[in-house]
C-alpha cells in the first residue's frame, strides 16, 4: 500500500450557488469542486478521504471551514510548495483553499474539533441590504431591538437538548453545548449574531436565529426561545432563518496536536440526555 500524508485544508466559499457541502450527483457542491480540482492537478485517486469539520447547507457561506484529505506522500512532497497556486487557477471563483498544511495522521477535521463558530448577519435598515452584501446579509422588514435579542440569546447558552431547533435524524442526539451566543451592531448598523458550540445539529443555528428575530421585532417575549428547550420534538412555530445570512467563521482544535486523537475519541461518544 502506498504511503499517504494527511493534509489540512482551510477553505472559504460563497455558498450562494452551491447545493451545500456534500457531493451530490448532478449538483454543484463545495466538496465536488474541491475533489474535481485535486483530481485534475494530482491525478484521480491521489487525494482521498475528504472530511469536513461541518457540512454546511445550500446557500450557507464559510470563511473558516476546515477539512482534511489524505494525499499520496510522494505526490504531496513533489507538489506541496506549488499546489496552492495551481489549485487557485482551477477552482471556481466562489471557493478558495487558503492554506494547505501537513497534519498528524490522527488529525480529524470533524472529530478533533473543539468548537464551530458561526455568524449571522441581519440588516434592519429601511432600504435593505447593501448590494455588495446581499449574498451574506438578511434584510429584515422592521426595526430590531438589540437588547431584546441579547436577552433571548442568554437563555440559550449552556448544554441543552435542542430538539425544538433541530431536524431530527435517526439515532442522532440533539444534546449540544452552546458556549457563546450574542448579538452586536457592526459599525455599518448591521446586526451580527455570533453562535459557538461544540457541534450543531442540522438547521440548528438558523432555527435559533429565527426564534431570536421573533423576539427582536416584538412578536415574541424574550423568554420564549429558552422556553422551547423543554420540547422533545421540532417546534413548528420556529421559522428557520434564510441560509444566505449564515457564515461559518471558525473551527477550533486543541492547541497541542497530541490531543487530536483524544478529542476525536471524546467527540465520537454518544451524547446521552440527562434523565428527567
Amino acid at each position: 500500500m502506498q504511503e499517504r500524508t494527511r493534509v489540512r485544508l482551510d477553505v472559504s466559499y460563497d455558498g450562494a450557488d452551491f447545493s451545500g457541502w456534500a457531493v451530490q450527483p448532478e449538483r454543484r457542491t463545495v466538496a465536488g469542486a474541491l475533489v474535481q480540482a485535486l483530481d485534475l492537478v494530482l491525478g484521480v485517486g491521489a487525494a482521498t478521504g475528504l472530511t469536513v469539520a461541518g457540512r454546511t447547507d445550500a446557500g450557507v457561506h464559510a470563511t473558516g471551514q476546515v477539512c482534511h484529505v489524505d494525499l499520496l506522500t510522494e505526490v504531496w512532497h513533489r507538489h506541496e510548495h506549488t499546489l496552492l497556486r495551481r489549485l487557485a487557477r482551477l477552482l471556481p471563483a466562489d471557493v478558495r483553499i487558503r492554506a494547505m498544511t501537513e497534519a498528524p495522521d490522527d488529525f480529524d477535521a470533524r472529530f478533533s474539533a473543539t468548537f464551530r463558530r458561526y455568524e449571522y448577519r441581519v440588516t434592519d435598515a429601511p432600504w435593505g441590504a447593501e448590494p455588495l452584501r446581499r449574498h451574506d446579509t438578511l434584510a429584515w422588514p422592521s426595526r430590531l431591538d438589540l437588547a431584546a435579542l441579547n436577552v433571548a440569546a442568554d437563555g440559550l447558552v449552556g448544554e441543552h437538548d435542542f430538539a425544538a431547533y433541530c431536524r431530527r435524524k435517526e439515532n442522532a442526539t440533539t444534546l449540544r453545548e452552546v458556549t457563546r451566543l450574542e448579538w452586536r451592531r457592526a459599525p455599518d448598523g448591521t446586526l451580527v449574531a455570533t453562535v459557538q458550540a461544540d457541534a450543531f445539529c442540522q438547521a440548528m443555528v438558523r432555527s435559533l436565529v429565527g426564534a431570536m428575530l421573533a423576539v427582536g421585532d416584538g412578536r415574541r417575549p424574550a423568554d420564549w426561545p429558552a422556553g422551547l428547550l423543554t420540547r422533545r420534538e421540532r417546534a413548528s412555530e420556529v421559522n428557520v432563518a434564510p441560509a444566505h445570512g449564515l457564515t461559518l467563521v471558525a473551527v477550533g482544535y486543541p492547541d497541542d496536536p497530541s490531543e487530536y486523537a483524544r478529542r476525536a475519541t471524546l467527540t465520537r461518544r454518544l451524547r446521552v440526555p440527562p434523565q428527567a
